[in-house]
């Protein structure tokens, strides 16, 4: 239980103190799902190491290399001239590397620098995953420890095996980590707790707590006015095993006859402040949160331990009560309740404050205990990776319900510029400055972009294409396009259509070149007698043999001038014929229809006074008959 307290204990601290009682540690996991070879696909649990940036609420699909030197990853990866980083439009690489001879930490640095997305340590042992831990030696060159930013995992020994025997036979092993469930995310509401210390004198991990407690108070005060989060800060205490009560560790160490111990801020008994300075201070620091909440005011405690850090340090022996006074006088918290809070540090009586602040560390259903300083834990889940705001934020806001989240949660503000590195992954053009990936605290998405209205269609991975109307005026809609003396053309249509095709009189695909037809050598055009034929870029040009002669296109014909002329007359001449047989014929129709109205006419007027030949009057006397 001893093993990892975060701030370093001397031996002979964990050979004096104990932990109050018996508990478990849990191990935080997150899915890993093996897309291809087929032979190992799956899902399977890793577990998230306790550095880096984890992407919870997120996901990450890349493909697993193994390398063939520095396998175990403790040396940088240039001296092997090794390099992980994808190539535009590839997956990003996920370094697989085996466990042992170094830090966990320094394994996952040398993979960020050779340009890695993400490390995955095989175990090498058949045993329960464990949790990766940064290490609790502070030496000159663990600066790094803060600088990794990508997400790191321990896989079984197993499923390490697994992958390396795919990747040696040649198969590409393609793996997808999964966040989104590392951390529940029931409602609209997010609990979380900060198990916190307020020793500042524990070397580089006290300074990066110190920095994360100033950049992130102004979010959780953002969250916490607006009921977005209820927030807890907590205070791990150990104790002193009665046989050692009455040790100079012991009484330095502990207040309350030895019931609630810290560890000595230098791990030097002999200078400085003592343990039971510190555990003084985190009981005067949880009182003022409690204090400060019944006022309906609980985010003031930010304000409480970021100004306490800045006024009262350690280094300059200003770490004491009357400082602490001057900074809750100065947050207009009731001073004489924080002291009635923190009550009798002497008597020989259990502390309720520090009593169910012991009761907290205890793990319950599927949080475990706290044994890690510091922690944070978000909806009773131990959140894993460096304390960076834009990471903590990230995890706070995965514990939303989807859809529910802040607005804090929606802005640029927690973005971890996860593009930035080989754009992700995602296909872009360099040309236009245009990218599939988009970053969000869920993690970053390659999804190809809609620019000034125009949607791009693709797989976001390797392809993005503008279609639709207008898509010719952004990158010429991702077509060929070549301008040459004077003329120029294209192989996109600025229509709703969509994809690329060479204009007449080229050829080729459309989208990275398009090739002039040479209508002349392929027989395609001027094939008519005396003609002849010159290409041109992106057409072809006819003329005849001799001047005397004129090319007609239509007809691909070549024509004498002078008997252009003939024929033109010869229409003519036709043209009179055909009008002037017109007005004869209107001529003789005319006279015909004029003498058929005048004979009948006649033979109306004859019939009046005598019968016609072809008149039958069957009535009349034949002495009225007359032959003719």
């Amino acid at each position: 239980m001893w093993k990892k307290i975060g701030y370093g204990v001397m031996m002979s601290w964990v050979m004096v103190m104990g932990w109050w009682c018996e508990g478990r540690f849990v191990v935080e996991k997150n899915n890993l799902r093996v897309t291809s070879p087929e032979s190992i696909r799956g899902i399977y649990e890793c577990a998230i190491g306790n550095f880096g940036v984890p992407q919870y609420g997120g996901s990450m699909t890349g493909e697993v290399v193994f390398p063939k030197a520095n396998q175990k990853g403790c040396q940088s990866f240039d001296q092997f001239d090794i390099s992980f980083s994808s190539k535009p439009g590839g997956l990003p690489t996920f370094v697989l590397v085996d466990r042992g001879d170094c830090y966990f930490t320094l394994k996952a640095w040398n993979a960020q620098r050779a340009g890695a997305a993400t490390i995955l340590v095989v175990d090498n042992r058949p045993e329960p995953l464990i949790t990766m831990d940064a290490p609790e030696e502070e030496t000159a060159d663990a600066d790094y420890l803060q600088n990794i930013t990508i997400p790191s995992a321990l896989v079984s020994k197993s499923l390490g095996n697994a992958m390396k025997m795919a990747i040696a036979h040649g198969e590409p092993v393609r793996i997808s980590l999964d966040w989104r469930e590392a951390l529940p995310h029931p409602d609209d509401r997010v609990q979380y707790e900060l198990w916190t210390n307020s020793n500042d004198e524990c070397g580089p991990k006290c300074d990066a707590h110190i920095s994360f407690l100033n950049h992130f108070k102004g979010a959780a005060q953002i969250l916490e006015k607006s009921g977005y989060t209820r927030f807890t800060p907590h205070y791990i205490t150990w104790y002193c095993p009665e046989a050692f009560i009455a040790s100079r560790q012991c009484k330095s160490q502990c207040i309350n006859n030895g019931r609630y111990c810290a560890p000595d801020p230098e791990q030097d008994f002999s200078r400085g402040y003592d343990g039971k300075d510190v555990i003084v201070q985190n009981l005067r620091q949880a009182c003022f949160f409690r204090v400060a909440n019944e006022s309906g005011k609980p985010w003031l405690w930010w304000d409480y331990v970021t100004d306490f850090s800045i006024r009262c340090p350690m280094r300059q022996e200003k770490y004491t009560k009357e400082c602490a006074d001057q900074v809750i006088q100065s947050l207009g918290v009731d001073l004489k309740k924080v002291d009635e809070c923190i009550g009798d540090i002497e008597a020989n009586v259990e502390n309720p404050v520090l009593k169910a602040e012991q009761d907290a560390q205890i793990g319950k259903g599927s949080r475990g205990d706290v044994t890690i300083l510091p922690t944070l834990v978000i909806n009773d889940r131990q959140y894993r990776g460096k304390l960076g705001r834009a990471a903590v934020l990230k995890a706070l806001c995965s514990g939303f319900r989807e859809t529910t989240e802040p607005p804090i949660c929606l802005t640029e503000d927690i973005e971890t510029n996860e593009c930035l590195q080989n754009n992700g992954g995602c296909w872009e053009d360099r040309a236009t400055n245009i990218t599939a990936c988009r970053d969000t605290f869920r993690g970053r998405v390659c999804e190809c972009p809609i620019v000034q209205g125009v949607k791009f269609l693709g797989d976001g991975y390797t392809h993005c294409q503008a279609s639709g109307a207008l898509r010719c005026g952004i990158n010429n809609g991702g077509c060929w396009k070549e301008s040459q003396m004077g003329r120029t053309y294209s192989a996109c249509l600025d229509d709703h259509s969509s994809g690329c095709k060479c204009p007449p009189g080229f050829r080729g695909d459309g989208v990275h070149k398009c090739l002039d037809i040479n209508e002349c050598e392929e027989k395609a055009a001027c094939q008519c007698e005396g003609c002849r034929c010159k290409n041109t870029w992106g057409s072809y040009e006819c003329s005849c043999s001799s001047a005397s002669m004129l090319y007609i296109r239509e007809h691909d014909l070549c024509l004498s001038k002078d008997a252009k002329a003939d024929v033109r007359w010869g229409l003519i001449w036709i043209l009179l014929f055909v009008f002037a047989a017109a007005v004869l014929a209107a001529y003789f129709a005319y006279k015909y229809r004029i003498r058929t109205y005048m004979d009948s006419e006649i033979r109306a007027i004859m019939a009046q006074y005598m019968p016609l030949d072809n008149d039958n009057h069957p009535n009349s006397h034949p002495s009225s008959q007359i032959e003719l």
